[in-house]
C-alpha cells in the first residue's frame, strides 16, 4: 500500500456494516486526520505486515491483510484482513487473501505459527479462515461489544507443519 491509498479507507470506515467486525480502533475514528494517522503508523510498522488487496483486472485497492505482532523469538503472528469494498464480500477474495499472507508468513518471515481471534457472528470469515487452513483452538467469551451486544470471540490458529 502507498500513502495515497489511504482515501478509500474514509468510505470504508464511515460505513458501519464495512467495520462492523473490524479493529476496535475503526469505530472510535470519525476524522479524515484520525485515519490518516492510523494509516501512517500502519505503513511505518516494522513489526507488521501489511498487504494491498488489489483486484487483477483493474488493480483497484479493495481492502488489506497481513500480519501484525510479529515475534521473530517465537516465530509467531496475528493474521488480519478488512476487505472494505462490499462488492467482492463472499466472492472467495478473502480466502486467496489469506492462503497469499500465510505463504509469506510461512515463506518469507519464516513463521512457525499464524493466529488470528475473528468474532463468532462473522460467518464468512470463519469459513474463509478455515478454508484456507486455521483450526479452532478456542474462544473469548463476551470479548466483543457490537450494537450494544456482546459477542465471542473465535481464536484460531494453523501452524506451518499443517500448511
Amino acid at each position: 500500500m502507498q500513502p495515497e491509498h489511504v482515501t478509500h479507507f474514509y468510505r470504508w470506515i464511515a460505513d458501519p456494516e464495512v467495520i462492523e467486525y473490524s479493529l476496535s480502533a475503526f469505530q472510535t475514528m470519525t476524522t479524515a486526520a484520525q485515519i490518516d494517522a492510523w494509516f501512517a503508523r500502519t505503513l511505518r510498522d516494522d513489526s507488521s505486515l501489511n498487504r494491498g488487496i488489489f483486484t487483477t483486472d483493474t488493480q483497484e485497492l479493495i481492502g488489506y491483510a497481513g500480519i501484525s505482532g510479529i515475534s521473530r523469538l517465537n516465530q509467531s503472528g496475528e493474521y488480519f484482513i478488512f476487505i472494505g469494498e462490499k462488492a467482492h464480500w463472499g466472492r472467495g477474495v478473502g480466502t486467496e487473501a489469506t492462503k497469499q499472507v500465510l505463504a509469506l508468513g510461512f515463506t518469507e518471515l519464516h513463521l512457525n505459527r499464524i493466529m488470528l481471534t475473528v468474532s463468532e457472528p462473522n460467518v464468512g470469515g470463519v469459513k474463509a479462515y478455515a478454508k484456507a487452513g486455521f483450526k479452532l483452538e478456542g474462544r473469548l467469551r463476551e470479548a466483543c461489544l457490537r450494537n450494544g451486544q456482546f459477542h465471542d470471540k473465535l481464536i484460531m490458529s494453523v501452524l506451518k507443519a499443517e500448511w
